[in-house]
């Protein structure tokens, strides 16, 4: 199988020599990181089975959010983590996509831009929520920032679910919305582009906008996705989920990826291919600035709020406890490596130091 690796390796050197000067250092560390992903060079483990004599070689990961190697486990670590903020109640998924004539701009001043996207779309689903027309109270927001569309194209958007309903001003009673609505999304969509519009005029950014942008609609979607088990559960591979998995590329051949991808229009699966320099350069615009936080909470989900977090639990017939991540962590089992020849559990017999060098 052709990995992101084999590719990264065997082209980053001429990437980096044509462009290393225009590199953003993110883009570096994540082609460093990719490459040496569960090789000698990070070092590792030797484990031996008892009953069959068979070795193994456990390297370790990078853990950079961006390999398609190290995120493979992390969605279901993620889903555990959340448990304890889950609601007895339906919930929606809001998403908001920036539109085309803003993503230069965007692509270029990402760290400034995402958070202005997050903030705004945040808040005029807020404000929206609590109309009495429609939820009359405050909601809680879980949001990740998604870049890319399927063939790998820039297509910066933000996934919220939102349960449905919200806690009345005075923090005494759950108001539920209906199941099949939350608030109107064009309304949404006209009081989001003003907000981004109005922020985005407090930075020396707004003029390289072109103005047709600022008439035309905005998409804004939503939709109703179940419980809350079944919406995160939707939502975690948007969470952890690269810009490209491993299985997708079919073909290296003469200096040209290929990879497939589902036609969002008729679902067809379809074939894309690039030259390798494309390839990488498509696969690094959706490499987030570093410290750059993905996945934000508001409303009653937010860090701050989760005393009332505790109170809606209650009113919904629930323990008001919760459990900090750390603590679930120290709960979790760890586990057990076992032959992939017998099935017995194979046992450590050295560590492998890290070499320091990528792989040949």
């Amino acid at each position: 199988m052709v990995e992101l690796a084999t590719i990264i390796h065997r082209y980053g050197p001429a990437y980096r020599e044509k462009f290393g000067p225009r590199m953003l250092p993110s883009h570096r560390r994540a082609m460093h990181d990719i490459e040496q992903c569960r090789t000698e060079a990070l070092g590792g483990q030797v484990y031996h089975c008892p009953n069959c004599e068979q070795a193994r070689y456990s390297y370790h990961s990078c853990k950079n959010r961006h390999c398609p190697k190290c995120q493979q486990d992390a969605a279901q670590h993620w889903l555990v983590q959340q448990r304890e903020i889950l609601l007895p109640v339906p919930y929606f998924l809001l998403t908001f996509t920036l539109p085309a004539g803003l993503r230069d701009v965007v692509r270029s001043n990402q760290k400034c831009l995402y958070n202005l996207l997050f903030r705004t779309s945040a808040e005029a689903t807020q404000e929206l929520a609590r109309d009495p027309r429609f939820v009359g109270g405050q909601i809680g927001l879980i949001g990740v920032l998604h870049t890319w569309a399927r063939n790998l194209t820039y297509h910066p958007h933000v996934h919220y679910l939102v349960p449905a309903g919200g806690l009345s001003a005075d923090g005494q009673t759950w108001l539920p919305s209906r199941e099949d609505f939350l608030v109107p999304v064009k309304p949404l969509s006209i009081i989001f582009r003003a907000k981004f519009r109005d922020a985005l005029q407090k930075t020396d950014l707004f003029d390289s906008v072109p103005a047709e942008a600022w008439t035309q609609d905005w998409v804004v979607h939503c939709q109703a996705v179940g419980s809350g088990v079944a919406a995160l559960k939707y939502l975690a591979p948007y969470i952890f989920r690269v810009a490209i998995s491993n299985h997708r590329i079919c073909k290296l051949a003469h200096d040209r990826v290929s990879f497939c991808y589902q036609d969002a229009g008729t679902g067809a699966t379809r074939t894309c291919t690039l030259s390798a320099e494309e390839f990488i350069r498509r696969f690094l615009q959706h490499v987030l600035p570093k410290g750059f936080v993905k996945v934000r909470y508001y409303g009653f989900f937010s860090h701050g709020k989760r005393r009332l977090l505790a109170t809606i639990r209650l009113l919904l017939g629930l323990s008001g406890e919760t459990k900090s991540p750390d603590d679930q962590q120290a709960n979790a089992m760890s586990p057990v490596l076992r032959c992939p020849t017998c099935g017995q559990e194979m046992r450590w017999i050295q560590t492998i130091r890290p070499n320091g060098r990528c792989p040949p």
